[in-house]
């Protein structure tokens, strides 16, 4: 798996953007894992909409209430069928332009991936390949009807034979199976 991000911010009142994407390597779609989402640390802004954030609104307002986030972003791992894709996630007006939450929510991200990876990969394969035949105790229930069938047959042939007057010149054929 390859995750890989990027934070743009312009400069002015503009938020920042989260542009992620994620993508399985060949090895991990061949074990058909789920997709997998975590609830970040990454706090998702009031009116998130908005791709600006003037100064006393919102997150950069003086209230308290206004520092104490009330929502995180989710982030995502596609499932083996997924594609990868770019996500783009507004992130909080800051004047430090820090975002730590950001690696530390990717590496939390990674772990739950890697929790279902394993889980995945103790699913070991199999292939189970059986047979079964008559049984000896069926056979020799069977064998008196079969053989007396077959006598049947023969002396019917035997008898056409005569009736037409020639004979045969080859001995009849015996067709046998042997299974070992």
């Amino acid at each position: 798996m390859q995750i890989e991000w990027i934070i743009e911010k312009k400069r002015g009142n503009y938020r920042p953007v989260l542009k992620y994407s994620v993508a399985l390597e060949e090895h991990e779609k061949a074990m058909a894992l789920p997709p997998v989402s975590i609830l970040s640390a990454i706090p998702k802004p009031e009116a998130d909409h908005k791709g600006y954030c003037y100064p006393g609104q919102h997150e950069r307002s003086d209230a308290p209430e206004k520092q104490i986030p009330k929502a995180f972003h989710t982030l995502d791992v596609p499932s083996h069928q997924g594609h990868s894709w770019t996500h783009c996630l507004r992130l909080p007006w800051r004047a430090d332009n820090e975002y730590p939450e950001v690696e530390a929510s990717f590496q939390q991200l990674r772990c739950a991936f890697e929790k279902e990876l394993e889980s995945a990969y103790a699913s070991t394969p199999v292939k189970i390949s059986q047979s079964l035949k008559t049984s000896g105790a069926a056979k020799t229930t069977i064998a008196p009807g079969v053989l007396a069938e077959r006598f049947l047959r023969l002396a019917e042939k035997g008898k056409g034979s005569l009736d037409q007057g020639s004979e045969s010149d080859s001995p009849p054929v015996r067709s046998a199976t042997r299974t070992v």
